[in-house]
């Protein structure tokens, strides 16, 4: 089935559709959740709000990106909400970092390693760093989405670099 044939059937509530859809994005929209989130619950709860949105307002998808462009940013939109709850729940985040320049060296990182670092960074650094240096986005975009100045977006990225280099060396070191 085609991108386009599954969106329109999607788009009449064909519930086979939707199935095919979830079953075509969500496990990469679940990998999202989980490393923006960095908690197996709360990266299932984004998922699933993500796709109840995502099915609620398929018929507005005006098809200027990719259909899985469209979903992952409802999807981290998501996550983010589960973020942000947490995070009045518990406090703000750190003040600013100091700017760090990260030098992984020539040292071979195992992606498991590398997955279970991040999902250790503080929670500020670990959202900034993944919706920089895995999903792509610009600070500026980082900032709206957390409602955080760029400068800020900016600190906590470094801050996540200086750290991830902190915990990956010592774990080479073992």
């Amino acid at each position: 089935m085609t991108e386009q044939q599954l969106i329109s059937l999607c788009q009449q509530n064909d519930r086979r559709a939707q199935k095919v859809l979830y079953d075509r994005y969500s496990k990469a929209m679940y990998t999202t959740a989980y490393r923006i989130t960095g908690d197996f619950e709360w990266a299932g709860e984004a998922l699933q709000d993500g796709f109840i949105q995502v099915f609620k307002h398929i018929s507005d998808f005006e098809q200027r990106s990719t259909l899985g462009a469209w979903i992952k940013t409802i999807v981290v939109r998501s996550a983010l909400q589960k973020v942000n709850r947490r995070k009045s729940a518990f406090g703000p985040w750190p003040e600013d970092y100091s700017e760090t320049m990260l030098d992984w060296g020539s040292s071979p990182i195992d992606a498991m390693q590398l997955e279970q670092a991040i999902q250790r960074l503080p929670e500020g650094a670990r959202t900034v760093f993944v919706l920089a240096e895995v999903e792509g986005y610009a600070h500026r975009e980082i900032a709206e989405m957390l409602e955080i100045s760029e400068g800020t977006s900016k600190s906590q990225l470094f801050a996540a670099k200086k750290r991830l280099r902190q915990l990956l060396s010592a774990q080479m070191m073992y």
